[in-house]
């Protein structure tokens, strides 16, 4: 357990809070509930945030809008509360980044930027590499192509292909698995069947 006193932020959470009755309750209910969460809410923000110089201030963030929110109600369940302003607050964050001022892109050629198009190079590569798996598709057996197909690329689950096709679950996973083995094969084995 954090200890408040060690940290300084009992201190803060006073200063913050102004001082009254009110905010002396809410800051023993944030020692108490939420300070012990730090460990945690740390590891969360490391496991999700790519950047691990900005954990300090993402938990520091996160402490301020529980205080705040405190301030108004304090929640039944801390925990949960706490865990939910963090991602909430990394969504924020990621929304902000994703966001470039007009500024900044206000002359294109400037930036020296590649277009997202692809090249004439990379599309006609993607072309042959759809045009090998279509010749690799066309070799498997036709039920063992129609499970690879509707898994693969249609996205179905195990038990929706079941239904689809007519069979048992256990089926679909046989020629799931040799229709994915069969293409590997195919595609990237040195085999004289090759198309």
């Amino acid at each position: 357990m954090v200890e408040a006193t060690d940290t300084g932020r009992e201190d803060a959470c006073l200063l913050h809070a102004g001082g009254s009755v009110i905010a002396s309750e809410i800051c023993e209910w944030f020692v108490r509930e939420v300070l012990p969460l730090e460990a945690a809410l740390t590891q969360y923000l490391q496991h999700n945030w790519r950047n691990r110089g900005d954990i300090e201030d993402l938990l520091q963030d996160v402490y301020i809008r529980v205080f705040e929110a405190a301030q108004k109600q304090i929640p039944d369940r801390p925990h949960a509360f706490v865990f939910t302003i963090a991602r909430n607050l990394l969504i924020d964050r990621v929304r902000r980044e994703q966001i470039i001022p007009i500024e900044a892109v206000s002359d294109l050629d400037a930036l020296n930027i590649a277009a997202d198009a692809p090249g004439p190079e990379r599309s006609a590569m993607a072309r042959d590499e759809l045009r090998r798996l279509q010749a690799a598709l066309d070799y498997l057996p036709p039920r063992c192509r129609q499970a690879v197909v509707l898994r693969q690329v249609e996205g179905l689950s195990r038990k929706e292909i079941a239904g689809r096709m007519g069979i048992g679950e256990e089926t679909v996973k046989e020629y799931l698995a040799e229709g994915v083995v069969a293409l590997a094969d195919i595609l990237y084995g040195e085999t004289r069947r090759r198309p």
